[in-house]
């Protein structure tokens, strides 16, 4: 009944849903859907992550261009991937039209700047003169650059996270502001201090292996010691230099990959992500953009990095719409995961988010929930897929045949964002915390050890190893194996003392 009742409603779709079906445009679906019906009742439902809202019938904006667009920044968002499609369907006079018949509110100022920044073509509109200058994105909704660049001729201020070649857009959703209130940089920084500096200085290079070895096994790979050196290497440096930039991307891809598989420039071939389901059939999971697209959205995203830098954007949002922009762009045939995860630290390292001298295992979180990861990933690439046409040969490569450049342009990177604030912060109450508490309590039974008996350095790691293993006592055949040169009363003394500082908490 429920549904038949829904049917009866005769919904209209509003906003970008209606203009999206009336120009038949193949387009990534907005996170918010509009339709308007005959009830009374404003109501709204989440399913996957869109949100569909149903309005009164007094919410019917019109039936022209003007007033879809005018009702979709209302009430769907800025989305530049879908009205840099519109902007290509449309008639453009009747963009012209309704611009003219308001020329300065301040929804017509925004359509007729993002026309001209989406399009590069300009609308034959004298400059305004006069009025007050407006935000193009609403800081109250969106993650915006402060104070914005003056656009004198809308009489805006261009507040967006880029510039035409790439450019994010962040939504100020309740869980974004919710992590932002808890304040995990500061909390960060709580759990940091109340540890001695020669332990962390000990744990930081447990950390930068933990992340090395989480980071590889994130992408199935079993690293050499010289790759885990390598990419150790690369993490000291990560609070010390700026990666977002040409030379440090290659000079990072170097680091990370096998000798035969440095570059020295950006790919020239069509890459993609996927796996063989039979012979001579692969699966595709993602493609990213075409190499001839690649120079101009790596610019774009080096540009939006600094930009977003000196905006002031949150750290955290920053980290995940330049990280995840770059993993999207898939700029190497080798070590994108790697670079994409590094540039993590990089940046909140270089933002201040990161206390100085520590690095938080992050790649540690993603690799325990996998499927959180993956999540964060496919919310770009699942939608993606339905929009690129391609074609693989018999050698399993590649050829993009439409044009899929805006789609890597324009992300919508909330998702991104609320998932690694998760990641954060689950690192920094489970991955850090834990690992500090772990490591001092390691002196702790390291130190009582050699006071019972003065054995190697190497002895008594294996002893406290062995005996967390087996809840805090040593086995009858690790005894025989390793330590009969113990008395019963020595070998008791050290288990209590291992068992003093763990308690419960014994673990590998």
């Amino acid at each position: 009944m429920a549904e038949t009742g829904r049917a009866e409603e005769a919904l209209r779709p509003a906003g970008y849903s209606e203009l999206i079906d009336r120009y038949e445009l193949d387009v990534i679906p907005n996170w918010h859907v509009s339709l308007v019906t005959n009830s009374a009742i404003r109501r709204v439902s989440a399913t996957r992550g869109v949100a569909e809202e149903i309005f009164p019938a007094t919410y019917w904006p019109g039936e022209g261009l003007g007033d879809h667009l005018e009702f979709a920044l209302k009430y769907d968002g800025t989305n530049p991937a879908i009205l840099a499609s519109l902007f290509e369907a449309i008639e453009v006079d009747d963009l012209l039209a309704y611009v003219h018949s308001r020329p300065t509110g301040k929804f017509a100022r925004r359509l007729w700047f993002l026309y001209e920044f989406l399009t590069g073509a300009s609308l034959q509109l004298d400059d305004l003169k006069t009025g007050n200058y407006i935000d193009l994105l609403d800081a109250d909704q969106y993650y915006t650059a402060t104070p914005g660049r003056k656009v004198r001729r809308q009489r805006i201020h261009n507040n967006l996270l880029g510039d035409s070649r790439f450019c994010p857009t962040v939504r100020r959703t309740r869980t974004l502001q919710d992590f932002e209130a808890a304040r995990l940089a500061d909390r960060c920084r709580d759990v940091v201090s109340g540890y001695a500096p020669g332990l962390l200085k000990r744990a930081l290079s447990y950390f930068y292996l933990k992340e090395t070895k989480s980071s590889f096994e994130i992408e199935h790979i079993m690293p050499s010691s010289t790759r885990t050196e390598r990419f150790v290497a690369l993490l000291q440096l990560a609070d010390h230099e700026d990666f977002c930039m040409k030379t440090k991307l290659v000079e990072a891809q170097n680091q990370v990959v096998e000798p035969r598989f440095r570059e020295l420039d950006y790919r020239t071939n069509q890459n993609y992500v996927g796996e063989a389901v039979a012979w001579q059939h692969e699966k595709v999971h993602f493609v990213s953009p075409k190499p001839e697209d690649l120079p101009e959205l790596m610019e774009g995203l080096i540009a939006a990095d600094q930009l977003m830098k000196e905006g002031e954007v949150p750290a955290v949002v920053h980290a995940a719409a330049t990280a995840y922009g770059f993993v999207f762009m898939h700029p190497f045939e080798d070590g994108n995961g790697r670079i994409h995860r590094f540039l993590i630290h990089n940046i909140l390292a270089r933002r201040g988010f990161t206390p100085w001298g520590i690095l938080f295992p992050i790649s540690a979180s993603m690799l325990q929930h996998m499927t959180e990861y993956d999540n964060s990933l496919e919310a770009f690439s699942r939608p993606l897929m339905a929009l690129v046409e391609y074609s693989l040969d018999e050698e399993g490569r590649m050829t993009v045949l439409n044009d899929t450049s805006r789609w890597y342009r324009y992300i919508d990177m909330t998702p991104q964002a609320e998932a690694l604030f998760r990641f954060i912060e689950r690192t920094i109450d489970e991955e850090l915390a834990g690992e500090l508490a772990f490591l001092e309590h390691y002196g702790n039974t390291r130190e009582a050890i050699s006071e019972i008996v003065d054995m190697p350095d190497r002895l008594i790691d294996l002893f406290i190893r062995f005996s967390l293993q087996n809840n805090g006592r040593l086995s009858a055949r690790k005894r025989a194996s390793n330590f009969g040169f113990l008395s019963d009363e020595e070998i008791s003394r050290m288990e209590q003392a291992v068992q003093t500082s763990y308690g419960s908490d014994t673990r590998k």
